[in-house]
C-alpha cells in the first residue's frame, strides 16, 4: 500500500466514516485456504511431530509397541527429523502420512522385519508465526488452525496505538482490572487464612473475615474452605484410625503369645517332671533308652516353641511402637504443614497488599495524565491499515497482499503497515 499525504487533518467522525467506507470497498486479492488434509499440509522447520510405532507379528497374533522410537520430535534446521535407530529423516516438505510411511518401511528394513510396523504421524505443534509492522506487540507466536490474519494480530494486541490519550486510558483500563483480579485472589487468600488458623486450632467451622463478610462470594469462598477442611480432616482422621486399628491388633496378638507361652511353658514342666522320672528309671535299668531320648526331644521342642514365641512377641511390641512413633510423626507432619501454609499465606497476602497499593496508584496517574493529554492533544488523522503475508513457496518467500479473514499457514510473517489517507 502507497504511503499518500493528506490535504489537511480530519476530524474524528469524518476519520471513521472514510475507514469504514475504505473497509467496505476493500477488495481481496488473493485468498489462500488452509490444508484440507493431512496429505495437504507439508512440513517445515520447527513443526513438532508426535510419532507411535507399533508392529502387528502375524506368526505370534500380537502387537508389538516400539516404545524406544516413539516420542515427540521437531524438525530441526536441516529440515529433518532424528528417531533412534532410524537416525535423520527428512521430514521438510513432506506430509505426516509420507514420514510415517518412510519409517514403517526403515524400520522394517533395518531390522529385517517379517511385517511392516504401523508408524503414526501426527502434527503435536505447528510451527510459529511471526507478526511485524504496526502491532502492538510484534514477534513470534504460536499457531492455531484456523488462523487469520485478524485473530494473529490479536495475538500481538491488536494495532499500535500511540495516541498520548488512548495511553493512559488504556493503562487506566489495565491496571482496574490488575486490581479486580489481585482483590479476588485476596479474597481467596484471607479465606484460606481463616481456613488454616481453624484447622491449627481444632475448630469445626470458619470465622469469616471481617474484609469479606459483605461481599457476594463470601459465602461461596467459605463453602469451597470449609469443603476442603472436611476432606482434609477426614483423611487425617483415617489415618489416625488405621495406625490405631494396627496398634489394637498388635496388642492382641501379644496377648495371644502370652497365653500360648503360658501353656508351653506348663507343658515343659510337665515334660522336665517327666524326664526326671525316667532319669531315675533309667539309672535302676527300669527304663529304655528311647524313652529317655524321646523325652529330651520334647523339652528341646518345647523351648524352640517358647523361643519363638518370645520373638513373635518382641516384633509385635516394635511394631507397636513403630506404630505409636508412625501416629506422633503424623501429627507433627500436620501441624508443620498447616504452619508452612499459613506462613506461605501470610506472606502472598503481604506480596497482593504492595500490588493493589501500586495497581491503584497507576489508575490514579492514569486519570490525572489522560486528562492533561486530552486537553493537549489535537484531532489525528485517520491511519489507513493494510495488512500483506510474506510465505515461503516452492523454496521463495513471497508476499502476498491480505486480508483481516484470510487464513495464516505456519511459518507465515504478517505485515502491518500504516498511512494516512488524502481527505
Amino acid at each position: 500500500m502507497n504511503e499518500v499525504k493528506s490535504a489537511g487533518k480530519l476530524g474524528l467522525s469524518q476519520a471513521k466514516s472514510y475507514i469504514s467506507r475504505l473497509a467496505l470497498g476493500a477488495t481481496v486479492l488473493v485468498a489462500l485456504i488452509g490444508p484440507a488434509s493431512a496429505d495437504d499440509y507439508r512440513l517445515g522447520v520447527m513443526d513438532k511431530l508426535r510419532v507411535r510405532v507399533a508392529e502387528w507379528q502375524t506368526a505370534e497374533g500380537s502387537v508389538r509397541d516400539w516404545s524406544a522410537v516413539s516420542g515427540d520430535y521437531v524438525v530441526g534446521s536441516s529440515g529433518s527429523i532424528s528417531i533412534p535407530f532410524v537416525g535423520e529423516l527428512p521430514a521438510s516438505g513432506k506430509s505426516t502420512n509420507e514420514v510415517a510411511e518412510e519409517i514403517g518401511l526403515k524400520m522394517q528394513k533395518l531390522f529385517g522385519l517379517r511385517d511392516r510396523p504401523s508408524a503414526s504421524v501426527e502434527i503435536a505443534q505447528y510451527r510459529p508465526i511471526y507478526l511485524a509492522g504496526e502491532v502492538q506487540t510484534p514477534g513470534e507466536y504460536p499457531f492455531a488452525p484456523n488462523m487469520t490474519v485478524l485473530k494473529a494480530i490479536s495475538l500481538g494486541g491488536g494495532l499500535r496505538r500511540t495516541e498520548t490519550g488512548q495511553r493512559f486510558a488504556r493503562d487506566f483500563i489495565q491496571a482496574q482490572g490488575d486490581t479486580v483480579v489481585l482483590l479476588a485472589e485476596r479474597n481467596r487468600l484471607l479465606v484460606r487464612r481463616a481456613r488454616l488458623q481453624a484447622e491449627i486450632a481444632d475448630k469445626l467451622n470458619i470465622t469469616a473475615p471481617a474484609e469479606i463478610k459483605d461481599l457476594p462470594e463470601a459465602a461461596s469462598l467459605l463453602e469451597s474452605e470449609t469443603a476442603l477442611m472436611v476432606t482434609r480432616d477426614k483423611r487425617q482422621k483415617l489415618q489416625l484410625t488405621a495406625l490405631a486399628d494396627l496398634k489394637s491388633l498388635l496388642q492382641s496378638e501379644i496377648e495371644s503369645l502370652a497365653k500360648k507361652n503360658d501353656t508351653q511353658s506348663r507343658q515343659l514342666e510337665l515334660v522336665l517332671d517327666d524326664r526326671e522320672k525316667v532319669d531315675e528309671l533309667a539309672e535302676k535299668g527300669l527304663a529304655i533308652s528311647s524313652r529317655k531320648l524321646s523325652l529330651e526331644q520334647r523339652v528341646a521342642d518345647l523351648q524352640a516353641a517358647l523361643l519363638d514365641i518370645d520373638t513373635a512377641s518382641l516384633k509385635a511390641k516394635q511394631d507397636i511402637n513403630k506404630a505409636g512413633q508412625d501416629e506422633t510423626n503424623l501429627r507433627n507432619d500436620w501441624d508443620a504443614e498447616l504452619a508452612q501454609e499459613l506462613q506461605n499465606t501470610e506472606h502472598e497476602l503481604e506480596t497482593l497488599a504492595l500490588k493493589l497499593g501500586t495497581s491503584k496508584n497507576l489508575m490514579s496517574e492514569a486519570l490525572v495524565q489522560s486528562a492533561d493529554a486530552a486537553a493537549l492533544s489535537s484531532e489525528n488523522a485517520a491511519a489507513n491499515v493494510g495488512y500483506s503475508v510474506v510465505r515461503e513457496k516452492d523454496g521463495k518467500l513471497v508476499e502476498i497482499p491480505a486480508a483481516e479473514s484470510m487464513q495464516v499457514l505456519p511459518g507465515d510473517v504478517i505485515k502491518v503497515t500504516l498511512s494516512i489517507p488524502m481527505q
